[in-house]
């Protein structure tokens, strides 16, 4: 099949889900000219429905969309549910208990995926990126060593080629292209999951104010997660450990998540009146993958993934949005820097892949720690103290954890413009203070302005001032 050769682009991105569309705006509005590349049509069906308050008030904040979802009539989260470990009564935790998430921002939302997903990509057409849907790539074009652009099939089905500076891999984890960063694909000897789930209307909810809070309930075979998604609409799935996934062959997948529901009695009593949705996009009992992995390589010269097309965790803590939008910021400063010529590209994205890495360890380690049932609440919040070595005390530290703020990010703790400039200095205190990236992207998304960073290792790169590129820290005089 013969090519058509398109003009280039600064930056081509691959796939339009949250984290292509948060690098891709991220990108377009330094003023490089951005091509993102999405094989389906949106609105689509997508999972992964809980969002947390660093995605919420760091990036949305930041892409420019916080008024849309805060008229989108999405399901506010205050906390969690769980009913886990040693103690038999379900127990709650509230990010308002950490500090970097308390006041007008210690909630995040409850998201039907193909409303949001639709929200972010039509907010990076309007901020200038060339958005083409219906567009699948089929394969990357190499020269010298280097990614030098990629090869797809358009709306028409015309195979194309386009050039770029760089290309940026967030088709997930089922991308055609990540194999061409090189090395291979590293799945996790401990969470080798399948989720089987499914849509009801009419299930219960909880008092007010937890309302729409994520409800996460153990069973002998694994857990359920009951995300509420409006007043009507609940997300329902059980997520089954290795050794049970002979279940998925018993029967049809409606009449097999019946009968593990039925084997969960908090699920099943939130369920004693509800009617799984039979018809349209929420209508169909799905089942899903969830291996943990995480890719040996994240860049090589001119290519990056970003999102699950370089690893994925299992999705006890709702991480998958946050570590997706996350690494779309630090790819972002990276190829911001990279093309701005200040910094050279190796040394941006070995940042790029040492501060990834460790924001994925987070919540690998505690998540191991959190799968051992021989433990109540408590013991599970000195785990979360100890894995991100907060000053804070134990209940804080899991609502930091699990609210997206183990990063130091500026950019990924905020509040309301209200707030005065007491509160700001505190903020900006405890920022510097503790070992938290998500609190840091809030900050900057909320002031327009970093407020200061500090290597991760020696010759480690910090963020610039406005925060959406990297540089050489001062050295002491």
């Amino acid at each position: 099949m013969n090519s058509a050769v398109e003009s280039d682009y600064d930056v081509v991105v691959v796939g339009g889900g949250p984290g292509g569309s948060t690098l891709s705006t991220l990108v377009a509005l330094q003023g490089h000219r951005v091509l993102l590349l999405e094989k389906e049509e949106f609105p689509r069906h997508q999972i992964g429905e809980s969002l947390l308050p660093s995605t919420v008030h760091g990036i949305c904040r930041l892409l420019g969309v916080t008024d849309e979802l805060a008229n989108s009539g999405f399901m506010k989260k205050h906390g969690g549910t769980f009913r886990w470990g040693l103690n038999a009564e379900p127990w709650t935790f509230d990010f308002s208990v950490s500090e970097k998430f308390s006041g007008p921002t210690s909630y995040a939302y409850q998201v039907e995926r193909m409303k949001f997903d639709k929200i972010l990509l039509d907010n990076a057409r309007s901020k200038g990126v060339d958005v083409r849907e219906r567009s699948e790539v089929v394969g990357v074009l190499e020269e010298e060593g280097r990614i030098r652009g990629v090869r797809y099939d358009d709306a028409e089905g015309v195979r194309r080629e386009v050039r770029a500076r760089f290309v940026a891999d967030a088709s997930g984890n089922k991308s055609r292209i990540h194999n061409r960063i090189g090395g291979a694909r590293k799945y996790s000897d401990v969470f080798q999951n399948i989720a089987v789930f499914g849509y009801f209307t009419g299930g219960k909810r909880t008092p007010a104010p937890w309302t729409g809070n994520i409800t996460c309930a153990s069973f002998d075979l694994g857990w359920f997660w009951y995300i509420p998604l409006s007043d009507e609409l609940t997300s329902v799935g059980a997520v089954l450990r290795r050794e049970a996934l002979a279940r998925l062959q018993d029967g049809p997948r409606d009449k097999v998540l019946e009968g593990l529901i039925e084997e969960c009695p908090l699920i099943a009593d939130y369920l004693s009146e509800a009617e799984r949705v039979t018809e349209g996009p929420y209508g169909e009992v799905r089942v899903r993958k969830d291996y943990s992995y995480i890719q040996e390589k994240f860049w090589r010269p001119g290519m990056v993934l970003v999102g699950d097309a370089a690893c994925f965790i299992d999705p006890l803590f709702s991480s998958g949005v946050h570590l997706s939008t996350y690494s779309a910021l630090l790819a972002a400063r990276s190829i911001n820097t990279t093309l701005g010529g200040v910094i050279d590209e190796a040394h941006c994205f070995r940042e790029y892949e040492a501060r990834y890495r460790r924001e994925y360890d987070v919540f690998h380690d505690f998540l191991v720690a959190f799968y051992d049932l021989q433990k109540d609440e408590h013991a599970y919040f000195r785990e979360a103290k100890d894995v991100i070595g907060s000053s804070a005390s134990a209940a804080e530290s899991f609502a930091e954890l699990v609210g997206g703020g183990a990063s130091n990010e500026e950019a990924l703790i905020g509040t309301a413009p209200s707030f005065s400039q007491e509160r700001r200095a505190d903020l900006l205190e405890q920022s510097r203070k503790i070992h938290w990236q998500g609190s840091r992207v809030q900050v900057q998304a909320l002031f327009g302005e970093s407020v200061g960073d500090a290597p991760l290792y020696e010759g480690g790169l910090v963020e610039s001032p406005d925060g959406m590129h990297w540089a050489r820290p001062e050295r002491p005089s």
